[in-house]
């Protein structure tokens, strides 16, 4: 799925990818720490960052700490409101059910994430979230930002997971 709510696609391709590459360190960070390499950020209107979180599932013993959701929680405490209609959030996985749903009750304005997941995704695969009558907020959805090296580091790390075996925390 790619949209673009506000045409202007040459702009926000090149503020995009740099904010890619920003969660992208994020996610090299995480898979450091053991947890999957996932990075999410939150950028205003003005293009600051807002927030910037990793996976910390394990670390945090919380089932929910993905790094959507603990961007979403530092962003709300930042400005004060749960609300955050108007923010962009940059995701290096396709988001999830539960962080889907998360980014619709946000009001996130726009949704960029990098690497597609067929297999736990709800935006354009599984019960892809925003197309659902029931679903009452929508963000615009670029997908496919630095899909590749994305990819290549969740590959790379569940690769060197197998060959360890699973941990203990798992």
């Amino acid at each position: 799925m790619r949209t673009q709510a506000d045409g202007c696609a040459s702009r926000d391709d090149a503020a995009d990818q740099a904010w890619m590459r920003e969660a992208l360190a994020l996610a090299k960070a995480a898979a450091e720490a053991g947890e999957t390499p996932v990075g999410a950020l939150i950028v205003g209107a003005d293009g600051d960052i807002l927030a910037r979180a990793s996976n910390r599932p394990i670390g945090l013993c919380d089932p929910t700490a993905h790094a959507e959701m603990l961007a979403l929680r530092q962003a709300a405490a930042r400005v004060g409101n749960y609300r955050l209609t108007g923010l962009t959030l940059v995701v290096t996985l396709e988001p999830c059910a539960m962080c889907a749903a998360a980014i619709s009750h946000a009001r996130i304005g726009r949704l960029v994430y990098g690497a597609s997941d067929p297999k736990g995704g709800a935006v354009e695969h599984g019960p892809r979230f925003y197309e659902q009558p029931t679903c009452h907020w929508r963000p615009a959805v670029r997908g496919g930002v630095e899909a590749e090296a994305s990819g290549t580091l969740l590959k790379a790390f569940f690769r060197q997971r197998r060959r360890k075996g699973p941990a203990a925390s798992d």
